[in-house]
C-alpha cells in the first residue's frame, strides 16, 4: 500500500543526479570552475547584511563632513555681511557733510527791458505833408503805358501761336487688329478669286494683312484673313457688308479675333 501511494506522489527523490549532470554539462562546455569563486559567491551571499551596514555608516560619516564644510561656509558669509554693513553706516553717517560740499548755484538777475527812442513830435507833424507830396508824384508815366500795351500784345501773341500749334498736333488714333474667316459654299469655290476679291475692298483706315486657308471639312476650306483698322473711320458691320457683296465666293464672315493695338 505504501509503494502504491508514493508512485501517485509528484516528488522529486532522485534531483540530486540531475544537479550533478548538468554541472558536469556546463563543465565540459565552459571549463571546471575554480573553488575560489565558489568560496567569494558563498561569502558574498553569506556577507550582505554586515555589507550594507558598513556602506550606511560610511555614507553617513560623509554627510557629516559635508555639513561641517557648510557650517563654516556660512560662518564665513555672516562674517562679510556684518562687516558691509559696518561699512555702510559709515557711509551713511558722512552723507551730510559731502552734501555740504557741493556748490552753489549762481543767482542770475532778470534781462532789462531796453525800450527804443520814439519819434519826435515834430518829425509826426511832417508826415501828413508828406503824403500828400507823394501823392502828387506820378509814378507811372505815359511811357509805362505803353510798354503794358506791348507786353499783352506779345502775350496774346505767343497763346494764339501755341493755341495753333496744339490744334495742329495730331492726336492717338485707337486702332484693332481683326482676324476674319471667310467661308465659301462648297469645295469648288475658287479661294484665290474669293481672296483676291476680300483684298479688293478698300477704306480709309483699313490695312490688310497675311491670310491663310484653313481645311473646315469635306474637303472645304476658309479663308483666315488679318486686317488692322481705325475704329475712328472703319467697323466690323461694314467689313462684313462689303465682304458679302461677292455673293458668288462668299457664303458668311465670322469675326475669330479682335485686339485693340
Amino acid at each position: 500500500m505504501a509503494t502504491s501511494f508514493l508512485v501517485h506522489e509528484k516528488i522529486w527523490f532522485d534531483k540530486f543526479k540531475y544537479d550533478d549532470a548538468e554541472r558536469k554539462f556546463y563543465e565540459q562546455m565552459n571549463g571546471p570552475v575554480p573553488v575560489s569563486s565558489r568560496q567569494s559567491a558563498n561569502t558574498s551571499s553569506s556577507s550582505g547584511p554586515s555589507g550594507d551596514h558598513s556602506e550606511l555608516v560610511t555614507r553617513i560619516s560623509n554627510l557629516e563632513a559635508e555639513n561641517q564644510s557648510l557650517r563654516s561656509v556660512i560662518q564665513d558669509l555672516q562674517l562679510t555681511i556684518s562687516k558691509l554693513e559696518i561699512r555702510l553706516c559709515a557711509l551713511e553717517k558722512c552723507s551730510p557733510s559731502h552734501r555740504s560740499l557741493a556748490p552753489q548755484t549762481q543767482h542770475v538777475s532778470p534781462m532789462q527791458k531796453v525800450e527804443l527812442p520814439t519819434t519826435s513830435p515834430a518829425k509826426k507833424a511832417a508826415t501828413p505833408a508828406e503824403d500828400d507830396e507823394d501823392d502828387d508824384i506820378d509814378l507811372f508815366g505815359s511811357d509805362n503805358e505803353e510798354e503794358d500795351k506791348e507786353a499783352a500784345r506779345l502775350r496774346e501773341e505767343r497763346l494764339r501761336q501755341y493755341a495753333e500749334k496744339k490744334a495742329k498736333k495730331p492726336g492717338l488714333i485707337a486702332k484693332s487688329s481683326i482676324l476674319l474667316d471667310v467661308k465659301p459654299w462648297d469645295d469648288e469655290t475658287d479661294m484665290a478669286k474669293l481672296e483676291e476679291c476680300v483684298r479688293s475692298i478698300q477704306l480709309d483706315g483699313l490695312v490688310w494683312g497675311g491670310s491663310k486657308l484653313v481645311p473646315v471639312g469635306y474637303g472645304i476650306r476658309k479663308l483666315q484673313i488679318q486686317c488692322v483698322v481705325e475704329d475712328d473711320k472703319v467697323g466690323t458691320d461694314i467689313l462684313e457688308e462689303e465682304i458679302t457683296k461677292f455673293e458668288d465666293y462668299v457664303q458668311s464672315v465670322d469675326i475669330a479675333a479682335f485686339n485693340k493695338i
